[in-house]
């Protein structure tokens, strides 16, 4: 009889790595364990990740939640990352040529915006990528290190460097080396990608400067991509997946029309699209989703860049909170902003605006406002700049969309699942677990391995833990989303 039942999920973002061990038998998490690692501003606009640093967080939280088990009980390795963030190694020795230039980043902005005044250029790039031209992706991230790092330009020179997103050097690292792979919902955020062909488009290769022999090969998201000795045993990597396709699949949206919301360091909404893309007249963004055996399902997507994290701005640069969840309390401790409202735009605004010069501000200021609008200001912008988002998404889709699936930590925040629910106009059904991410890199492993027959069967596993009803008249809701509107334009005068 085997002994296998769990599934450990490795789950590497943008502020902190963590791993989950899910007992498969018991439809729950058995362990979980999160380390922070250090976010690095060398420049206004610039922000980037230690891979080191990285490697060793997920590694240590990797042991942390085995550490009660035999290896031979884990059925799979599964992983998920934060996207478009770019590392570059040295094949021989592993070691990164430059820290990881993370997808918040905006270093390449001026270079992008040359690109964005070909319109010609722009659309073919948005019928072979499903995105616009913007410094959010990885193309012009590699483009920038092959530039401006002289040891990359050396490597390459020697045919050793390697470039790939997270998860490629998550990989890599697990299996010292042997593996150099990615999967599709990765790599179609590198606007190297073409979604139609699901390969590295030469053009695109050709209009960034970027050897496709650095890249990696593109493998399926869910099956036995690449093993691990990690543990002293050998275990498959079942899944690799993007953070925001992992949240979709793991909050159970694998039908058409489906719909669901990360709040996160940033917010993303994805819809899923079902096995043709479809192209946004709104700038949204079409993704592959996943790609399981040879059927790929597609997804449209919308991102706010600055959400969760500024809330830690509250409370890390300005201290106004001890905690994230502090804000609740005192957003509930007035009746309203007092008429503030607060851009979040800290490294421009993502869709459907895509305005990589806006600024984050806080607009409507009296001197009767206090630090209680100023938090309950922040938490509305976050489901206003949602709003945003599910509004162009509604149209571009013809989608009938009157629930949302929300996860992510900032959704446990009561305050603003209601004002979300209230401002949309739509039910706002809440996952019982927040870890959704990490799920979804479980489910795909397990399907990957069999240990799931179904998405069926995993359908049948989602668990709500609460719905908000929308309470808000309609009066009300027009006249906040005119005030919203107004900030929006204040953050994007040039």
């Amino acid at each position: 009889m085997s002994k296998k039942r769990y599934i450990l999920a490795l789950d590497e973002g943008t502020s902190s790595a963590r791993a989950v061990l899910f007992d498969v038998k018991l439809n729950k998490i058995a362990a979980i364990d999160k380390r922070p690692f250090k976010q690095i501003y060398p420049k206004a606009g610039w922000v980037e990740h230690n891979p080191k640093t990285i490697w060793q967080a997920l590694r240590a939280c990797l042991f942390e939640v085995a550490t009660n088990i035999d290896a031979e009980e884990i059925f799979a390795i599964g992983i998920t990352n934060q996207r478009e963030t770019v590392v570059m190694w040295d094949s021989v020795t592993g070691d990164p040529v430059y820290n990881a230039i993370v997808w918040q980043d905006r270093r390449t902005a001026d270079y992008c915006s040359e690109i964005q005044q070909n319109k010609e250029l722009l659309e073919t790039i948005r019928k072979k990528t499903g995105l616009g031209i913007s410094s959010y992706f990885s193309a012009s991230k590699i483009r920038w290190i092959l530039r401006n790092v002289p040891l990359a330009q050396a490597l390459l020179k020697q045919d050793r460097l390697l470039a790939g997103t997270i998860d490629t050097y998550i990989v890599w690292k697990l299996t010292k080396g042997k593996s150099f792979i990615t999967d599709p919902s990765n790599a179609s955020r590198t606007l190297l990608f073409n979604i139609n062909t699901l390969d590295w488009d030469d053009d695109l290769l050709n209009l960034f400067g970027i050897p496709r022999k650095i890249l990696p090969s593109v493998v399926p998201t869910s099956g036995e991509l690449a093993t691990t000795q990690i543990l002293g045993y050998p275990l498959p990597i079942a899944s690799i997946v993007g953070d925001q396709q992992a949240s979709l699949f793991g909050q159970g949206c694998f039908s058409e029309g489906e719909i669901k919301n990360t709040y996160g360091t940033g917010c993303f909404l994805l819809a899923n699209l079902g096995n043709k893309p479809r192209f946004s007249k709104n700038k949204l963004l079409t993704t592959v989703a996943w790609q399981i055996g040879d059927k790929t399902t597609y997804a449209l997507e919308g991102g706010v860049f600055n959400t969760g994290s500024a809330v830690q701005w509250l409370r890390d640069e300005l201290g106004m909170l001890s905690s994230s969840a502090e804000s609740e309390k005192f957003a509930c401790s007035v009746e309203d902003t007092n008429g503030v409202y607060f851009v979040p735009a800290f490294s421009g605004l993502g869709a459907p605006w895509w305005d990589a010069d806006a600024r984050a501000m806080f607009m409507g200021l009296t001197r009767g406002a206090n630090k209680s609008h100023l938090v309950r200001a922040v938490l509305e912008a976050i489901a206003y700049a949602s709003a945003d988002v599910f509004g162009v998404m509604a149209k571009d889709t013809g989608f009938d969309m009157k629930t949302i699936c929300v996860d992510g930590g900032a959704s446990e925040n009561n305050f603003m699942m209601q004002f979300q629910a209230d401002i949309l106009g739509i039910k706002v059904v809440r996952s019982g677990e927040t870890e959704s991410t990490a799920l979804g890199a479980i489910y795909l492993a397990g399907l990957g391995v069999g240990a799931y027959s179904s998405f069926a069967e995993i359908k049948k596993l989602k668990d709500t833990s609460e719905t908000f009803i929308p309470k808000m008249k309609q009066s009300r809701r027009d006249e906040l989303l005119a005030g919203w509107a107004k900030a929006i334009k204040m953050a994007m005068l040039k």
